[in-house]
């Protein structure tokens, strides 16, 4: 039997109060991880996933912050730093469709808010987790992008799905930049997951045609998502530099 150890890592999951942040959070701190559950309004969930890892014999403290905002973000490595330790791994899964808004009628602001939520964030928990991984020689950062970065989404999210296909792209040039320091940059994509994020932006009529073209006819678990991160954070994906692991259920194939 294959085991996975991330015994004494230091892990920031972005996002991580609730649906794939959460089970990614939950996953990592199985695997021994010290884990940073990043939140920015959901405290209340962010605590019951600091407590679920606690209650299990793990290590974990949740951190408040805005993943858009530059100061915020820079703050929360510097607590992070003193409180678990230097990040090592960094799981960029903080992202929304914010709302359905077709391009015509779309303002500029909210078109600003989708950008910042799905791109601004990933640039800038990258850019402060990179210094302590090189000093480290050793890191691993997957962004979450989606099926929507390739199939340009469903009515209304054009630039929901234009904001996750940046990110497939940030996680290619930025593996480039980052493998001659020992950091791996990956990403995975997921399909229609059952998750808080469908519940809000996503009809019921919706789901069930999307169950009629998933070859395994049914939406995947949060879990599915977050054993497909702990494989890229592992030792296990040690040749693997910017790749996407589509987690779709066969939706979409290569």
């Amino acid at each position: 039997m294959i085991s996975i150890s991330l015994e004494n890592k230091v892990a920031l999951v972005t996002g991580a109060g609730t649906g794939i942040g959460k089970a990614i959070a939950l996953k990592l701190a199985e695997a021994g991880a010290k884990v940073a559950v990043n939140y920015n309004s959901s405290r209340i969930d962010a605590e019951k996933v600091v407590s679920t890892i606690v209650e299990n014999g793990g290590s974990a403290k949740s951190y408040q912050c805005d993943a858009t905002n530059e100061e915020a973000v820079k703050d929360m490595y510097l607590k992070i730093e003193e409180e678990l330790g230097s990040v090592e791994i960094l799981v960029n899964n903080a992202g929304s469709l914010v709302e359905r808004c077709v391009i015509e009628e779309m303002s500029s602001d909210l078109w600003q808010t989708i950008v910042d939520v799905n791109q601004k964030s990933v640039f800038l928990c990258s850019k402060y987790a990179i210094p302590y991984m090189k000093a480290n020689k050793n890191g691993r950062i997957v962004n979450v992008s989606s099926i929507a970065a390739r199939n340009g989404g469903g009515l209304g999210a054009v630039m929901y799905a234009s904001s996750k296909a940046a990110v497939s792209s940030f996680t290619k040039g930025l593996a480039k930049e980052l493998v001659g320091h020992g950091i791996l940059v990956n990403a995975v994509s997921p399909g229609v997951i059952t998750t808080p994020f469908h519940d809000r932006f996503t009809s019921e009529e919706a789901r069930l045609q999307f169950k009629n073209v998933i070859p395994l006819s049914r939406e995947g678990n949060p879990s599915e998502v977050a054993d497909a991160v702990l494989y890229l954070v592992s030792d296990l994906s040690t040749y693997l530099v910017g790749e996407n692991i589509e987690v779709n259920g066969g939706q979409l194939m290569d």
